[in-house]
């Protein structure tokens, strides 16, 4: 064996040496209360699955973890912590169907994600790390719902939620896909049950009027704003004929109110027992019974309009008209009033619905299509006086309106304020802000979650578990497969479930839901620094130090409800006294997918990678920068998997530039311009996330470092060390220590760029004769157009196409020449 044969790149044996060094060295240990420039690097923390971490998590991942160790290398002190959102159904489903107990299957599953993550060479000072289903993280997850309980965003109540038949639990409305469950398909039903809510809507105006101060994309603000769904208008009391009982609606379009023939009613309203009349009490009991075998998403996107007649009447409180009282599935109670004025002239719904049980109306009520806002016929034209075809929907800014008694005239465009005023001086309405943002169901019937801290007693009623008696551990149940009573496991432990009243020390029992682990991830960014404090569930003074977050990196499917609940909670936080700020990410950026081969990937397709393998051949720091060299990261790639042998040569060219690096003389004067121009160019990039340009920017500098083969100056391949080191820790780390560099490559700082090695000392004309291009000569970049011509004529093939005496010069400065002859 030649001993003096050079060393090539060993990922496996670099990245084994610094994964060891770094933790013996706390190379990535943070003193938080130390720290000068605090920059907090949070990412979205993972569900541990038993597949393990695929490829579109280590994406993720890596763009964090770039995006991170180039804040430390721009003289920050960064704290980037991870953990694991372990709690949930998904976990729970999974340890149902292979036989397994969730408190056994997790911590497997946590041990292999820690495994993969800590092979990837991430920047995470694992001291910090979070475990959403262990007792001293969700013993805070139980602080957080009592003080939320403590101010009045907590409350209980009977209300519709969607149930899976299969999953025995409720399901958010976004967990519903085309009617059925998105976790197994089973189709969804609605059912009433008591549950836990937080009072999110009345955060409704703060959270959408903050979102203009936000470092966030425009696509996830437009997102939030969208879920909030801010609008004016005017709740309007509508008295029922022969009743006591009134019927209250929301409506944006007040103006129309003359034109309101009659009234829809949520099934599930609580006036439809008290006003059904004896003849159709039948035939609403048989529609709601009807309604029960439907979600809550499908029912507000239902295109066939059905419904029941009450057989009650309300007066129209604008034109003193009997107006029947219907009942049907597109109008949900968890939304508005829960009822309905319909104007079929001038909603869309209304119209369908009036059509699609046109003979019932005219039997049963004599329903017409009264027309209040006429249509524009022509410019400046506008009639009311033929039947719609559809119903007509626009506001023209020159229309007024008509048939609608003393308002006849009235311009459309002051017609909702003069309407809404005119009603609540007769005391039928108030104008109203309205939102589309309801409040938030925490309750889970469910095993694997956090138990709510709730206690009820027949003497005392509802109590909150002290504070002090925190946490309300989850027991350990043999069975805990859920049944179909809507009841959590949890209530068959009957030692755990019977317990003294915390108040007076009589029998009561415990609440038996858990948590929605949302809140469990609500409020994490909080606990991070603070993870190994067992007092509180986070210091003040810590947590003025550090947060808000300056950086959240995550995906965006969490755009709208884990980014709206972590900012609803933060508010109610700060409201209760224990926070000094209201929004907790100052900047939020979503990263892209990663596809294979033009398909997204997925089990059933066979396509998903598991990054260990290509991990283990090629190394971490490769496939970290492979996978950045995709594409966009704000928009992901197609991971092809024979693209990664060209991120691989790049890092052993590095390697052998640095091996052989030469520390005599003086470096080359071309090189280190390209250099200061690439240290910028990837400086730009890396800040802005644009990580595969940054990479193509130090592959075009290693292609002018090493051409031909030719040997580096160390001056040339230091800095490039530092560029390489957000995207291939392990390898930098390596090279920095070869160039006889002590600490930490991370600790060293971002290379200057001279802004006087940042101009070309030469340029490249294209030179055309009669508007052809003949050629290309190099030049000084401020040479003259006198220069230009002579370099032009100088070269023999240009030259020869010049046959006289030029008539016209033509010279764009630094781009082109064309001489005329």
């Amino acid at each position: 064996m030649d001993t003096n044969e050079p060393i090539t790149y060993d990922p496996q044996s670099v990245e084994t040496k610094w994964q060891r060094l770094w933790p013996e060295r706390g190379t990535n240990h943070v003193d938080l209360d130390r720290a000068e420039r605090p920059f907090y690097a949070l990412m979205m923390f993972p569900y541990p699955s038993a597949e393990g971490l695929h490829v579109g998590n280590l994406f993720a991942f890596t763009g964090s973890d770039i995006s991170a160790r180039f804040q430390r290398l721009q003289g920050h002190t960064v704290f980037q912590p991870l953990g694991y959102d372990a709690f949930g159904i998904h976990s729970e489903n999974y340890a149902l169907k292979i036989g397994a107990h969730p408190m056994e299957l997790t911590p497997k599953n946590v041990g292999n994600f820690q495994r993969q993550l800590e092979r990837a060479g991430l920047m995470v000072d694992w001291r910090y790390k979070v475990d959403t289903s262990q007792r001293d993280y969700y013993r805070w997850t139980q602080w957080v719902f009592l003080q939320l309980h403590k101010q009045g965003l907590a409350y209980k109540k009977a209300a519709a939620v969607n149930w899976c038949p299969s999953c025995k639990t409720v399901l958010a409305n976004e967990q519903v896909e085309g009617g059925a469950c998105e976790r197994c398909g089973t189709v969804v039903e609605q059912r009433f049950l008591e549950q836990w809510f937080f009072r999110i809507g009345q955060y409704a105006e703060r959270l959408l009027t903050n979102l203009d101060t936000l470092d966030w994309s425009e696509v996830t603000k437009s997102a939030q704003r969208n879920w909030i769904g801010r609008s004016e208008g005017a709740e309007i009391t509508f008295s029922v004929e022969s009743h006591e009982e009134s019927v209250r609606v929301f409506t944006t379009r007040p103006d129309t109110i003359f034109g309101a023939t009659y009234l829809v009613l949520a099934p599930e309203h609580p006036l439809v027992e008290v006003i059904t009349t004896p003849a159709h009490v039948d035939a609403v009991r048989a529609y709601q019974e009807r309604t029960t075998k439907q979600d809550l998403v499908s029912r507000k996107s239902i295109t066939e309009k059905t419904g029941a007649f009450t057989g009650a009447y309300a007066i129209n409180p604008a034109s003193g008209v009997r107006v029947p009282i219907w009942i049907a599935d597109y109008v949900l109670m968890q939304y508005g009033t829960g009822a309905i004025m319909a104007v079929p002239g001038h909603d869309e719904r209304d119209f369908e619905f009036a059509h699609a049980l046109a003979d019932a109306f005219k039997s049963e009520c004599g329903m017409d299509i009264a027309q209040v806002v006429p249509r524009v016929v022509a410019a400046g034209e506008h009639t009311a006086d033929s039947p719609l075809e559809a119903a007509y929907t626009d506001s023209p800014a020159d229309a007024h309106l008509v048939n609608s008694a003393h308002f006849d005239g009235t311009p459309v465009t002051e017609a909702k304020a003069a309407v809404t005023e005119w009603l609540r001086m007769r005391g039928h309405a108030e104008p109203v802000v309205n939102f589309r943002l309801h409040d938030w169901c925490v309750s889970r019937q469910r095993y694997w979650g956090p138990p709510i801290p709730i206690v009820y007693c027949d003497a005392c009623g509802t109590v909150p578990v002290p504070e002090e008696q925190l946490p309300v551990e989850l027991p350990y149940l043999a069975d805990f497969k859920p049944d179909d009573s809507g009841v959590s496991p949890l209530a068959r432990d009957a030692e755990w479930f019977n317990v003294p009243c915390p108040t007076c020390g009589g029998a009561a029992r415990r609440e038996t839901d858990v948590s929605d682990t949302f809140l469990d991830s609500a409020w994490y960014f909080l606990r991070y620094p603070n993870a190994l404090r067992q007092d509180v569930a986070f210091d003040p003074s810590i947590t003025s130090r550090w947060l808000p977050v300056n950086s959240y990196i995550g995906g965006n499917e969490h755009a709208v409800l884990h980014l709206l609940y972590s900012r609803f909670v933060t508010m109610a936080l700060k409201d209760g006294g224990h926070l000094e700020f209201e929004e907790p990410f100052t900047r939020f950026r979503a990263h892209g997918l990663i596809i294979r081969d033009g398909a997204k990937m997925s089990k059933t397709k066979g396509n998903v990678i598991n990054p260990d393998e290509y991990v283990a051949e090629w190394g971490a720091d490769s496939f970290r920068m492979y996978l950045m060299f995709l594409g966009p990261y704000q928009e992901g790639g197609d991971f092809r998997s024979q693209g990664i042998s060209g991120v691989r040569r790049f890092l052993d060219r590095l390697w052998t530039a640095v091996r052989d690096a030469e520390r005599e003389g003086a470096p080359d004067a071309d090189v280190m311009r390209k250099l200061h121009q690439t240290i910028r160019k990837v400086g730009d990039d890396t800040a802005a996330l644009a990580y595969n340009t940054a990479i193509a920017a130090m592959m075009e500098y290693m292609n002018v470092l090493r051409r031909a083969e030719r040997v580096s100056h160390v001056d040339e391949v230091l800095p490039l060390v530092q560029l390489v080191a957000p995207f291939a820790p392990h390898l930098a780390e390596e090279c920095w220590e070869q160039l006889g560099r002590d600490g930490s490559v991370f600790d060293a700082g971002w290379p200057q760029w001279d802004p006087a090695l940042l101009e070309e000392s030469t340029i490249e004309i294209a030179v055309q004769v009669q508007g052809k291009t003949r050629g290309r000569v190099h030049v000084a970049a401020d040479a003259t157009q006198e220069d230009v011509v002579a370099a032009a004529m100088a070269d023999d093939s240009i030259a020869r196409f010049v046959t006289g005496v030029p008539k016209k010069i033509i010279y764009v400065k630094g781009r082109l020449l064309n001489i005329v002859v």
